[in-house]
């Protein structure tokens, strides 16, 4: 599934990102879901929580879909 996720500060981080796209139940289960699963953003894996997310940016989540970073100002 491929999705547009907008926003309107200047980045979300990683772990925002799957608590709001519901891979994640709550902020604190980020760390123990990106040890177990392999989550590339731009093509390169990461696996930091706090890794910041700004417009442009892709993030493959595995078994949620592929999710495209958005402003919602347009830039």
């Amino acid at each position: 599934m491929k999705k547009d996720v907008f926003i309107d500060t200047p980045y979300i981080t990683l772990g925002q990102l799957l608590k709001e796209e519901s891979v994640i139940s709550t902020g604190g289960q980020a760390k123990w879901y990106l040890r177990e699963n392999t989550v590339n953003i731009n093509d390169e894996p990461d696996n930091r929580r706090g890794r910041k997310l700004y417009p442009g940016d892709t993030v493959a989540v595995p078994e949620a879909g592929l999710f495209f970073i958005r402003s919602k100002q347009g830039e």
